[in-house]
């Protein structure tokens, strides 16, 4: 039986495990922090239980990708659907609720963009049911041989028909002028409203605006509501850990600590990995749920040499400031929604608009009852941050209490008592979570996807293959579960050619 070690417990590297241990490889997971999730985790302080950096999670509607596995490995996420995925505060005082009812949501857009903009909405609708239904498919994209173009033409990709069968030749013939141009074309002739919501969860889900996010991965980022929004208790982290339930069930050991710093080759091959405590597990596979910053480290420099470690790191991409606080419940509960956008200006970074939120009042298992937990985060420039931390801990220490309190104060815009209702407020820049989450600089959310190829080759080396946000179909955690599902997917078929 082949043997597959898999380097880090996020929901990519958990999704990948589950499908190769169906499939009957003996898998074992190891994580080097004490809890599964990465940027999808929730951690402990000082009683509390935050959300680590994801807070919004979807998939959960019949036929989506979290339902979908938890049917084919038997985990009940005991989610609740919510009503209300998102309302938007838009600079100009108007606010926006993203109904999970299509029908609301129809009626709320006609409200506030008018009837003209349903020519755009009706695209991005009818695009986005195409690009999910092809992505679950588990397409080798972008194409890296020939094989793979072959497999594309085709349609012989771990489905039992083609998506040019399913959708029909000419509706993906009209696509593809959009595979070539920004989304910003479709705005063309629609208000400046439209314009500037579109941009502000375009930021939230593709890491750009419609400048320059690609028009078909962009409609397919505005359509994350559709997928199933839905609360655990427990916080986000609660799915990775039933994910890792699931393994253990299975008979897979998810092994915590464990750090892994170098790898083990007999000759060329790579045999195996070791961790910093000096343990070893040898196997025939690697899957790296790490960026291929963090991954070109291990693999070139296994005693830890920091030379050319960003290599792989983005020039456009994004690091995260997060503030969280506990605040009295009383301050929030006015407010409909658990998740909120808000904007002061359209530049949506370094504080000019927060993502907001909130965990639900039914869930007890975050902290003491008539407590709430907030977590409010910000697009902000992970270089400017590793830069003024390595020059000067004071300044970065004044810089970080300034964007903290620049924050909150967009916060309480719409929580008026926030500042004497807070318990506990505390902060991470980029430089925390490269240290919690070992992620390169403090780079998340993955390339900004600008284009149809802004996606990374999975397949590292002949037995090595990385899996997370920087591989199709991208970010988000539905993604990334659905790129460990590809990656599983593509191993199997090398393990089965030996």
């Amino acid at each position: 039986m082949p043997k597959v070690v898999v380097v880090g417990a996020g929901g990519g590297g958990l999704s990948c495990a589950l499908e190769l241990a169906y499939q009957g490889v003996d898998v074992t997971v190891l994580e080097a922090h004490i809890y599964p999730g990465g940027c999808a985790g929730t951690f402990y302080h000082k009683g509390y239980r935050f959300d680590a950096g994801a807070t919004l999670a979807a998939g959960f509607a019949p036929g989506g990708i979290l339902a979908s596995i938890g049917q084919r490995y038997g985990i009940a996420w005991g989610a609740k659907p919510a009503s209300i995925v998102l309302e938007s505060h838009l600079p100009n005082g108007e606010c926006i609720t993203r109904w999970s009812n299509p029908q609301l949501w129809r009626q709320q857009r006609k409200a506030h963009f008018g009837e003209a903009a349903e020519t755009f909405w009706q695209w991005q609708e009818q695009t986005a049911e195409v690009l999910w239904s092809i992505a679950q498919q588990l397409p080798p994209w972008p194409p890296f041989s020939l094989k793979d173009c072959w497999k594309l033409l085709q349609g012989q990709f771990c489905a039992e028909q083609s998506p040019f069968k399913s959708f029909g030749s000419k509706r993906m013939f009209k696509m593809i002028p959009d595979g070539l141009t920004p989304l910003r074309y479709h705005l063309n002739g629609h208000s400046f409203l439209l314009r500037d919501y579109v941009d502000g969860q375009l930021m939230i889900a593709a890491q750009t605006t419609s400048i320059s996010s690609n028009s078909l991965f962009g409609a397919a980022s505005l359509d994350f509501p559709h997928q199933g929004v839905g609360h655990i208790e427990g916080g986000i982290g609660a799915i990775a850990s039933k994910m890792v339930e699931a393994l253990n069930v299975s008979g897979v050991p998810v092994l915590f600590r464990k750090e892994v710093s170098g790898i083990i080759r007999k000759g060329k091959a790579i045999r195996g990995v070791h961790t910093k405590s000096g343990e070893e597990f040898e196997c025939d596979v690697v899957v790296f749920n790490l960026p291929k910053s963090n991954i070109h480290r291990i693999l070139q420099h296994p005693f830890g040499s920091k030379k050319g470690g960003q290599l792989y790191l983005p020039n456009d991409g994004w690091g995260a400031f997060t503030v969280y606080v506990a605040v009295d419940e009383n301050a929030v509960s006015h407010l409909q929604a658990l998740n909120h956008q808000i904007s002061r200006n359209n530049t949506f970074c370094e504080g000019n608009s927060i993502f907001l939120s909130l965990n639900p009042s039914w869930d007890n298992q975050r902290g003491p009852k008539g407590v709430r937990l907030m977590t409010l985060s910000t697009h902000t420039d992970f270089e400017r941050w590793r830069n003024i931390y390595k020059l000067n801990t004071d300044s970065y220490k004044k810089e970080k209490k300034k964007m903290t309190e620049c924050m909150l104060q967009l916060a309480q815009s719409i929580i008026p008592e926030l500042d004497h209702a807070k318990k506990l407020v505390f902060s991470g820049t980029p430089v925390s979570f490269q240290r919690f989450t070992r992620r390169e600089s403090g780079w998340v959310g993955g390339f900004p996807q600008t284009h149809l190829f802004r996606f990374q080759n999975p397949r590292i080396q002949n037995n090595v293959w990385m899996v997370g946000d920087s591989i199709f179909p991208g970010q988000s955690l539905p993604a990334v579960v659905l790129g460990g599902q590809r990656v599983a997917s593509e191993v199997l078929s090398v393990l089965k050619e030996r």
